[in-house]
This record gives C-alpha cells, structure tokens and sequence, in this order.
C-alpha cells in the first residue's frame, strides 16, 4: 500500500436516505399485528452510514448523494450537518430515499427499500461535487449507483491521484473498465458471489477470487466470508479476521462501518493488518447496536 495522505478529507460518493429501525419480538403472520418494542429514526443510507462512521473517527469527510425536496430530505441533511459531515455536494430534488430495517430477533432482519432513481447520483450530480473530488486524498464508492457515475468518478478520483475505494460489486457491463481504477475493493459475501459468477463456499474459494481480482487494478481485496469473518488480500499478504465474540443485536451497517474503519486506517498510513483490525473493530462495535448508524467514537 502506498500510504497516500494529503490531508484533503474523504469524498463519499453514495447513498443518503431515511433510516427507519423497528424491533419486535416476532414478525406477525399474514393479517396480524405486533407491538414494536423499540424505534428509532434518523440519518441513513450506505453512503451516509460510512461518512456518519469516518467523521466519528476524526477523517475530515464530504458526502455526495441525492436527498428529496421533502421534510425528510431536510432533516437528514441536518442531522449529516450536525455530525460534522461537508454535505455541499448533496443535491435536493424528488423524494429522500426510505429504508425500513425490521429486526425481530438478535442479528434477525429484513430491510424494506423504497429508492426512487432520482435519489441516485447521476454524472450531472458529479459536477457539484468536482471541487471536492479533485481536492480529495481519497474517494469512496458504494457501488449501488448507476455505473455511467460510478465510471466517472473514478476517473476523475484517479485523474487528481485520489484513492479510489469500492464498495461492492460492480455491473458486468462496466466492470473490465472500473476494476483497474480501483485501489481497493470491499464486497461482502453475496456480492463476491456475483464477482467471481459462482458460488463461493470456503476461505480458499474467496482467496482465489481475491488473487484473481489483483490483477484486475486493486491492490487490496476485502472479502467477507459467512461465518468465518473478513479475508484481506494484497500483492505480498493475506490476513483472515475471525469474526468478532460479540452479540449481534442487528447486522445492518456492519459493512458500511467496515469500509470506514479500513480507510481511516489507509489514510494514517496503516499497513493491511493494522487497518484490518480496525475495520473488523468498527463493523463489530455497529452490529451490537440497533440500526445502521455507528458509534465509533470510542475507536478514534
């Protein structure tokens, strides 16, 4: 790794949306009801979540995304405002993005989406957020957004020598093209699946995917592997992370503070297993709390 850190900040390129999590003690069958035992409301989206987690972590950030023009749009912004996070590339128009996290049972959920395409970043969108792309040390992609803006944004991050993280898997249609402007990819397990177009049951199956990936441009591979924890991939190294001895009260945003961990650490200058074990510590301080959001302070 090449220890780039020019100071600028982080640009998250990514989802922003309400967050609304409900727990109950059981889903009610069709034509019944449940008491919901706790509710919250706030900030959320991928992209939100993992800036929300890298400013707790003291990483300057500015966040690019798409919220409506309606009282939700507004309260989220205020809310990213209050938590330090740069919101000047967000753009406003349509409705804001709705998700439903239903837990109804420890590290049991089901998530409701409600994502109008006009809450996706589209390649006009980029050019609010130019300022900032070309200032940043290191840009962020969750790779839920259309590909046109994904493409274009790592070009332009590559252009002005940003690092350029990814956060899943990237369309077949673009993904020989975007694959080489990636320094590191995330994926989690089902979005491995897609990448290597075959099931992936074992530490060697990913390994092999993690080698394979390397030659396509990143140069750090982050595979998550069903109940064995998180692989670590580079050029002359690989490290598995157990998964982390806590209870798992939701797992909702794990992998977005995962993401936040990892490049807080890259940007310090962290080799691959220093900044490993801050991802896993992130991701494993997110899923004993209720909801997407994360609590990190204490890890910065």
């Amino acid at each position: 790794m090449d220890g780039r850190e020019r100071g600028a900040g982080v640009v998250v390129v990514g989802q922003v949306g309400r967050d609304l999590v409900l727990r109950t003690d059981g889903l009610p069958e069709a034509g019944g009801s449940a008491d919901v035992a706790e509710r919250w409301e706030g900030l959320g989206g991928k992209g939100a979540n993992q800036a929300v987690g890298l400013a707790q972590l003291g990483v300057p950030v500015r966040l690019v995304g798409v919220v409506g023009e309606d009282r939700a749009g507004a309260l989220v912004l205020a809310r990213a405002d209050r938590d330090g996070i740069d919101t000047a590339a967000v753009v406003r128009r349509g409705r804001t993005a709705l998700l439903v996290d239903l837990v109804d049972a420890p590290g049991s959920r089901r998530l409701l989406e409600d994502v109008p395409p006009e809450s996706l970043v589209t390649v006009a969108d980029l050019e609010r957020a130019r300022p900032a792309l070309a200032s940043a040390d290191t840009v962020s992609l969750q790779l839920q957004q259309p590909s046109a803006t994904l493409l274009t944004a790592a070009r332009l991050a590559r252009r002005h020598g940003a690092r350029v993280v990814a956060d899943g898997a990237p369309e077949p249609d673009v993904r020989d093209e975007l694959l080489p402007l990636l320094d590191v990819l995330r994926a989690d397990a089902a979005e491995a699946e897609l990448l290597a177009d075959r099931p992936v049951h074992s530490a060697r199956d990913a390994r092999a995917l993690a080698r394979h990936l390397l030659t396509t441009g990143p140069t750090l591979v982050a595979l998550a592997l069903p109940d064995e924890g998180d692989l670590l991939v580079w050029p002359d190294g690989e490290h598995l992370f157990p998964l982390a001895d806590v209870p798992v009260t939701d797992p909702t945003g794990a992998g977005d503070a995962f993401v936040a961990g990892l490049v807080a650490a890259l940007r310090r200058g962290a080799d691959p297993v220093t900044a490993g074990r801050l991802a896993t510590a992130t991701a494993a301080a997110t899923v004993q709390r209720l909801g997407g959001r994360p609590d990190l302070s204490g890890l910065a």
